[in-house]
């Protein structure tokens, strides 16, 4: 298993310079990571076996596993509810056409030839605001650093680096404003694709994810043989196929084939876990927007720095933000994350100094 995550470990790796936040990172590591692991984890036979098993008679092993595979599987929701052992073999299986009575709707499960593709899709869609913001980004706080983020610098390099760093706030003050919202449009961007997965799943799974978790929850707090696992009506394990054969004269032969389906028996458990961490991460998310609106009040926004700039004095903190836009805070407290918080405070006390002197 380890040769399966080798090629995506690197998606967890600490970034030396930091340019977005916890949240941001929840979207393109945390999820995209999950997503791609477990889109390389279904493809894995050695580890969940062949992905359909079926059962008939007078069709060959691999062609009826194939046929099933492509036209799907169907259960009858009817009998979902229905005994196991004295009215039904399994849940969801059954007399489609009992005497008497209305034929069937039969339900067909075609979602997992596709789970595989779509969580890989999914992964990438969560990358999208990660590379939007890198293109737009384009390494200007690397560039603005200037390995001052380690103590250990030579006096005359750091002397000379903090004069290019002032110097630089100096002339472009007041000119970050697009820089900063750039950011806070991936910021929204996340809310968006986070709340479009979670709709794009429920369609994927026929509408049964908006309520799989509640209905799982809801389920392990009952008898188990109260109804039906909810984990099987979207995932069975065991499903009905029926094969078309045409006869040497001509005529139309029909055989019920019965497929195992060990391979939802992971599924299950991916859509359980993706179920709530989207709503984590949508909440979260939602969170982080309302945090980024606060930003938007200067009092707020001078709360934040001297949080991040300890060292600094509160008369050098306001002196800053009060000549700062949003955008040249924003800049100013990404320099804070990544920047000695000695050099950081020089660094604010003299750019102080120097725009009360403009």
């Amino acid at each position: 298993m380890h040769d399966v995550f080798d090629s995506i470990r690197g998606l967890l790796k600490v970034d030396s310079l930091s340019v977005d936040n916890r949240i941001f990172q929840m979207h393109y590591k945390v999820t995209m990571f999950f997503l791609l692991a477990c889109s390389l984890l279904v493809t894995q036979r050695q580890y969940f076996g062949d992905p359909i098993d079926c059962i008939v008679d007078v069709v060959d092993q691999e062609v009826m596993d194939t046929y099933c595979w492509i036209h799907a599987t169907f259960t009858i929701p009817q009998s979902n509810d229905a005994v196991v052992g004295h009215e039904v073999p399994h849940p969801g299986l059954g007399n489609q056409n009992i005497p008497g009575e209305e034929k069937r709707e039969i339900k067909h499960h075609k979602y997992y030839q596709w789970v595989t593709l779509v969580l890989a899709i999914q992964a990438l869609f969560f990358y999208v605001p990660r590379y939007l913001w890198k293109m737009w980004e384009g390494g200007k706080i690397k560039m603005l650093v200037m390995q001052l983020d380690s103590p250990i610098v030579d006096d005359d390099v750091k002397k000379e680096r903090k004069d290019m760093l002032v110097s630089y706030f100096r002339i472009n003050m007041n000119n970050h404003n697009f820089y900063a919202f750039k950011y806070f449009s991936c910021e929204v961007l996340n809310f968006i694709n986070v709340i479009a997965q979670i709709y794009i799943t429920d369609a994927f799974l026929g509408h049964s994810f908006s309520t799989y978790g509640r209905e799982v929850i809801a389920f392990s707090q009952q008898d188990i043989t109260a109804r039906g696992d909810p984990m099987d009506l979207v995932f069975p394990k065991v499903a009905k196929c029926t094969f078309h054969m045409g006869g040497a004269s001509a005529s139309w032969e029909k055989h019920d084939g019965l497929c195992v389906l060990p391979l939802n028996i992971f599924n299950e458990k991916i859509y359980i876990f993706l179920w709530f961490w989207f709503i984590i991460v949508a909440v979260v998310t939602a969170i982080g927007l309302l945090y980024r609106i606060a930003t938007f009040l200067p009092g707020f926004r001078q709360i934040l720095l001297r949080t991040k700039s300890r060292l600094a004095s509160s008369g050098t903190i306001e002196a800053v933000t009060r000549r700062c836009k949003i955008g040249d805070w924003f800049l100013l407290y990404q320099l804070a994350k990544n920047m000695d918080p000695l050099i950081y405070k020089e660094f604010l006390s003299e750019l102080a100094y120097k725009l009360d002197e403009s």
